[in-house]
């Protein structure tokens, strides 16, 4: 017989932890591999949301900071050779920050290592579905 709690829904306050412990585990895997690789975590980050071109502002958008922070990331990235500022388009006033093709090759190895031993790894594809999916629907407001 079920008891009153395992009846109950998670509160607030259960799911957002449970939220911070996987993003907290996800972080550390990014620390982790990326530095197996010569980056910081914020270089990893960067490198993982670079899924084309875009600008600082863009990337800063996607990595959850301010720009001016991207903007020392994207200093290093660049240095290292991984990745290049280009005229943007559309914008005459704008670079858009293009992946190089090492910088491409090394996108692809850090992806590759994420995947391993990844926090979400015990989730069936199918459950990782729902998971997106409930976690999109959460964010939508």
């Amino acid at each position: 017989m079920a008891t009153e709690r395992e009846t109950q829904a998670p509160t607030d306050r259960e799911l957002c932890g449970l939220v911070k412990v996987l993003s907290n585990q996800i972080e550390a895997n990014i620390r982790g591999r990326a530095a197996t690789l010569g980056l910081t975590a914020s270089q990893g980050t960067a490198l993982c949301e670079l899924t084309r071109p875009m600008t600082l502002r863009e990337l800063a958008e996607r990595m959850g900071c301010e720009p001016s922070n991207v903007t020392f990331v994207a200093d290093r990235l660049e240095e290292q050779g991984y990745l290049e500022r280009h005229p943007h388009p559309d914008d005459r006033r704008a670079k858009q920050l293009v992946l190089t093709p090492k910088g491409t090759e090394l996108r692809r190895r850090l992806l590759e290592l994420l995947s391993e031993n990844s926090p979400l790894a015990p989730l069936a594809p199918e459950e990782q579905d729902v998971l997106q999916q409930l976690l999109t629907r959460a964010l939508i407001r």
